[in-house]
């Protein structure tokens, strides 16, 4: 062990694996080495120095090194736990829905810093803010699309050019909007936006990062854009999520879930 090179780094866990008697098994989103699978010995023993750091949606300071093929934990120090996700189960589904997100977009040992902090503030305006999960759900999937090179073109028709689409729809599919009479033969699947759902998503999509969350619509806007960018994030991905299937199973029936007040 004198011998085994040891790294710090920084990175938050989208999941963990229980595994032997008291083992985990950790996938750590870091900025500077991507995704890994890291292996923290004891972290179910009680006393265990890095337990806390060992669960789901923490971010920590990690000392690991690298065995074979897998890393491990040496030590773990944390850096915030999103307390305020442990005390309301929408947002605390939401968290771990926005988490395995982030993981079918990441690959291992691939820089990801923009995707590390674009969870991270996701976590924080549900946990810190108190931003509506309905709200924050397709703001966020957008936008990590967008980050993950899936990014939609919301300037204007895709057929006509028209900037401000008549009774607009975006294509999920090919990533694009159109007006409701044009490119119907093209069109694999649409879902219908409004003029305010659509300024919402051009914000999200061009707008500053930092401000992403702070827009406001009604209930029936922010329905069809929720409706909107989940359409888009399973046409893209070509897959469905289980920790969404719990999410919307908390969820009362309506456009939207929570109205943003």
């Amino acid at each position: 062990m004198a011998a085994t090179p040891y790294m710090v780094t920084r990175g938050i866990v989208l999941r963990e694996t229980e595994t032997r008697e008291a083992d985990k098994i950790l996938t750590l989103l870091t900025a500077d080495r991507g995704k890994l699978a890291v292996i923290a010995r004891g972290a179910r023993r009680k006393g265990c120095k890095f337990a806390a750091c060992a669960q789901s949606l923490a971010y920590s300071e990690w000392t690991l090194y690298q065995k074979g093929d897998w890393y491990y934990a040496n030590e773990g120090a944390t850096l915030e736990l999103f307390g305020g996700l442990r005390t309301d189960l929408d947002a605390l589904a939401l968290g771990f829905y926005l988490a395995e997100l982030t993981e079918a977009v990441t690959t291992e040992e691939t820089v990801s810093d923009g995707l590390l902090r674009h969870l991270l503030n996701g976590l924080y305006a549900l946990s810190a803010l108190g931003k509506p999960p309905a709200l924050v759900k397709p703001a966020f999937e957008l936008k990590l699309l967008c980050l993950a090179g899936y990014e939609p073109l919301a300037d204007g028709c895709a057929y006509c050019g028209r900037p401000d689409p008549e009774q607009p729809l975006l294509d999920v599919v090919q990533g694009v909007l159109r007006c409701r009479a044009c490119g119907v033969k093209e069109s694999a699947l649409s879902m219908p936006l409004c003029p305010d759902a659509l300024a919402a998503l051009r914000h999200i999509v061009y707008g500053d990062p930092k401000r992403l969350y702070a827009f406001r619509l009604g209930e029936a806007a922010l329905g069809r854009l929720s409706a909107a960018a989940e359409a888009f994030t399973a046409a893209q991905l070509e897959r469905g999520f289980k920790t969404l299937d719990f999410y919307k199973s908390l969820q009362p029936a309506g456009p939207a879930s929570k109205q943003n007040t």
